[in-house]
């Protein structure tokens, strides 16, 4: 499939930001299985890329001036093609065993690894019912959880986003000794019920390689979702992070257009 992305980001302030820096992971990965055909991000300064330890591409957009409000643009097109079963190809730029050890938002306690052994059978299909536990246990709800939320905390409150179900199919898979990654980026269709900007999970199989599932909708993921980033959970990974010095009280919203165009593979 091939997409055409647009991802607007808006910062409000009630009041002058004298000193702001962001980082931004909003340039599709070069994949197998995924191609970017074109692609630009527009900021109101000068961009810094780079490529971080996961191997995603990365902008930095310091100001360093006083400002008000900003906005970031990031546009373009991408072609996925559509996966077995969820197969990637390929190990990517680090070692399974990096995405085995627990992070502050994939952390455990009792109860959740409790429910990772509803995690019965260490396989592709055995992955994909897991999913429909993990959202069997928490309710897609927006407004209820925070981007600091924790796997323990979407378990207990039993609600979250797509950002929490994965992070508790991750600490899950983690807790049995199985790698698994975050991965953040867009879902097509955009009438889905969980569209646009979107979060599901790699896991690493032996003998398998990394099986990718989308948790969120309880299935393999395939050509109807574009990767972003991968990282260890939603701080390595999420598309735009930052820091701020000022600017009082800030808004923040976020628009994402995502149409679909024929799927088609130039040669050469």
């Amino acid at each position: 499939m091939r997409f055409s992305v647009l991802h607007k980001t808006t910062y409000r302030y009630t009041s002058p930001v004298f000193y702001s820096i962001q980082h931004l992971r909003l340039t599709p990965r070069d994949e197998p299985q995924q191609r970017t055909l074109r692609w630009r991000i527009h900021a109101p300064g000068n961009l810094t890329q780079s490529l971080d330890a996961y191997g995603n591409i990365s902008h930095t957009l310091a100001l360093t001036e006083s400002h008000g409000d900003v906005e970031i643009d990031a546009r373009g097109e991408v072609e996925v093609d559509p996966l077995i079963d969820g197969q990637l190809a390929g190990l990517g730029t680090v070692p399974p065993q990096s995405f085995v050890a627990a992070t502050p938002l994939t952390s455990t306690d009792e109860p959740l690894r409790t429910f990772a052994t509803k995690l019965v059978r260490l396989d592709a299909h055995g992955l994909l019912d897991f999913a429909h536990e993990v959202c069997a246990a928490i309710a897609y709800e927006t407004g209820t959880t925070e981007v600091t939320s924790t796997a323990v905390q979407a378990l207990q409150l039993g609600r979250g986003v797509c950002q929490d179900q994965a992070h508790v199919f991750i600490a899950c898979c983690r807790a049995r000794g199985v790698p698994a990654r975050y991965v953040s980026g867009y879902v097509y269709p955009s009438d889905a019920p969980h569209s646009a900007s979107h979060a599901w999970a790699d896991v690493y199989l032996s003998g398998h390689g990394w099986i990718s599932i989308d948790v969120t909708h309880r299935k393999f993921a395939s050509d109807s979702l574009c990767r972003l980033a991968v990282g260890r959970d939603y701080m390595s990974a999420g598309p735009v992070r930052g820091v701020r010095i000022g600017g009082g009280e800030e808004s923040m919203d976020v628009r994402v257009n995502i149409r679909p165009f024929p799927f088609r593979h130039e040669a050469g």
